[in-house]
């Protein structure tokens, strides 16, 4: 059974509020994750933007982001737990789709997203990029872009792949596991822990659960409370 949490929700929910005209269905959740892109169509990109949490949902509800997950990066201890990190750092993890969006797009979000000049003192939540071989030339044209190199940013640049071990289940999709009635659908589809985390329905209902603007068309919605 998928855990859910129970704790304050602070934003107001759009689309997906528990309405019986808007509810979504076990089958619904079957069919729109069956219909999206494979891994093996979809490209990752991966960030340490502090908590974890937050980037999660924020990924989650851009257009051609299929899946997300969060976890640990960047240090060298095996199999870290959020009480054991070693010297890794909070990361998010976004699969897309190359054809509906691009690395530059997500990287120019994670930009965005903080203070190029500082970092957070404590490790846990420092920016970080994890760029791949061959993403590594996007970072250096997009800060080129910006009259901004690696070496005048506070923000780090890791050099070399670093594994992603994934955070424990209660952090995954950590907005939708508010929504009782949501978990409740995922449950009744048979969904595991790690289904949840990998299913592209979960990413796009966290985001909205966290209050963000999605870009869930008509056909979409029709898919989800099918």
């Amino acid at each position: 059974m998928i855990e859910f949490h129970s704790g304050d929700v602070r934003r107001v929910y759009s689309c997906w509020r528990h309405e019986s005209s808007m509810e979504i269905t076990p089958a619904g959740i079957e069919e729109y994750d069956e219909s999206a892109p494979t891994p093996a169509q979809t490209e990752t990109a991966t960030f340490g933007l502090g908590c974890f949490w937050g980037p999660d949902a924020r990924f989650g509800s851009v257009d051609g982001v299929i899946r997300t997950r969060v976890g640990y990066a960047g240090g060298t201890v095996e199999d870290p737990t959020y009480h054991d990190l070693g010297e890794h750092t909070e990361a998010v993890q976004v699969t897309y789709d190359p054809d509906k969006t691009t690395y530059t797009t997500l990287l120019m979000m994670a930009l965005d997203s903080h203070d190029l000049h500082r970092q957070p003192a404590k490790r846990q939540y420092q920016n970080i990029l994890f760029p791949t071989a061959s993403q590594k030339k996007t970072v250096q044209t997009v800060l080129d872009s910006q009259g901004l190199d690696v070496d005048s940013i506070a923000t780090r640049v890791v050099s070399s792949p670093s594994p992603f071990y994934h955070a424990e289940d209660y952090h995954q999709k950590y907005h939708l596991r508010s929504k009782r009635w949501a978990i409740e659908a995922f449950d009744d589809a048979g969904y595991d822990e790690e289904a949840l985390r990998e299913s592209p329905a979960a990413a796009i209902l966290n985001a909205d659960a966290a209050g963000h603007d999605t870009d869930i068309t008509e056909t979409v919605a029709d898919t989800l409370r099918h």
